[in-house]
């Protein structure tokens, strides 16, 4: 109902809880959760970073701050052979910490693809590290080797007739992003993801993009990891990006913020208490054919969970209803 097409679920996390062993017996992730549609697991490579040197200095993949050390190209705050606080990152894998217990956890590219296998999504993702906007040159280039040594062994390690796609990496670094495009896009993938980190600003994000989207296969698809604001939605699909995931409007409902074809609209203000208005007048969800600012502000100022689910639902809608336009668009040549 909110025009979902695909669903990307998270195999680190699941691996965690409640284990691949048991959604296979459940009949794997389409039956467990009861969705009929496509499915992507991602293959837990971009929690090597999160848990690891983004935790330790606050980073995302769009640097926000630290820009005065990395003026000039080589220079970084993460070194070659320096190592995250939590994580221990090999040239097999990665040694991980459960979040949940504190038990050691091994992942690699092997047992990423074990994984997804069981958990029996659509589209898998090879195993690979997501690198800190902040490592230096000679830290990135080393890192891209083992991505693309373990692109290979994932490869060769699946069994199953699930779609597999590869990862371009390659940080800041154009001379690394086209050499890890046209490694990547030379294997025998069925599709493509580009990952890591992507600059300080989208001028330079789109930038970077373009440097892998030259060297990649024009008859496959292309998968943008964990990039979807709106704003930056109508220009990564214009560079020639076919697909992208992002938590975006989820992550902003649970905290009250929706979004309209006026702007956002932040529920935690008093003023929509009194507002009968639905969240957004052109919007033809049912969530805005039947409830009021007032009733909604009131559900999330209570910590009422309705809330979450109905800002959630709204959100996605509105989100897929943008993304259906521009593609309208598209077919009449527009864009």
């Amino acid at each position: 109902e909110t025009k979902s097409q695909i669903l990307i679920c998270n195999t680190y996390h699941l691996h965690l809880r409640p284990g691949e062993d048991i959604i296979a017996k459940a009949g794997g992730l389409h039956q467990f959760m009861n969705w009929s549609r496509p499915l992507m697991t991602d293959s837990g490579g971009f929690q090597v970073f999160s848990l690891g040197f983004g935790r330790d200095y606050g980073t995302g993949k769009i640097l926000k701050k630290f820009t005065l050390h990395l003026s000039k190209k080589d220079t970084g705050l993460i070194g070659y052979g320096q190592q995250p606080k939590l994580l221990k990152i090999t040239d097999r894998g990665v040694f991980f910490r459960s979040s949940l217990d504190g038990k050691k956890l091994f992942l690699g590219p092997r047992e990423s693809i074990k994984i997804q296998e069981k958990l029996g999504a659509d589209i898998i993702f090879a195993f690979d590290e997501c690198t800190s906007p902040i490592a230096d040159y000679k830290y990135t280039k080393k890192s891209l080797e083992k991505t693309h040594k373990w692109a290979k062994i994932c490869l060769d390690a699946k069994k199953t007739k699930q779609a597999l796609f590869g990862i371009v990496q390659g940080g800041r670094y154009k001379d690394l992003r086209i050499e890890s495009a046209k490694f990547i896009g030379s294997l025998a993938f069925d599709g493509f993801g580009i990952g890591g980190e992507f600059g300080s600003n989208k001028r330079k994000m789109l930038q970077m993009l373009g440097w892998a989207i030259k060297e990649l296969p024009k008859d496959k698809p292309r998968h943008l990891l964990g990039i979807g604001y709106l704003e930056d939605i109508p220009q990564i699909i214009k560079a020639g990006i076919d697909l992208f995931d992002c938590s975006f409007p989820t992550h902003y409902a649970r905290r009250g913020i929706v979004f309209t074809s006026q702007g956002e609209l932040n529920l935690n203000k008093a003023k929509f208490l009194k507002d009968k208005s639905p969240l957004d007048k052109k919007c033809s969800c049912f969530v805005c054919q039947n409830y009021s600012r007032a009733y909604l502000s009131h559900l999330f100022r209570a910590k009422e969970i309705t809330a979450l689910k109905l800002l959630t639902f709204h959100n996605l809608y509105f989100f897929n209803n943008y993304v259906e336009k521009i593609r309208h668009q598209i077919k009449l040549g527009k864009i």
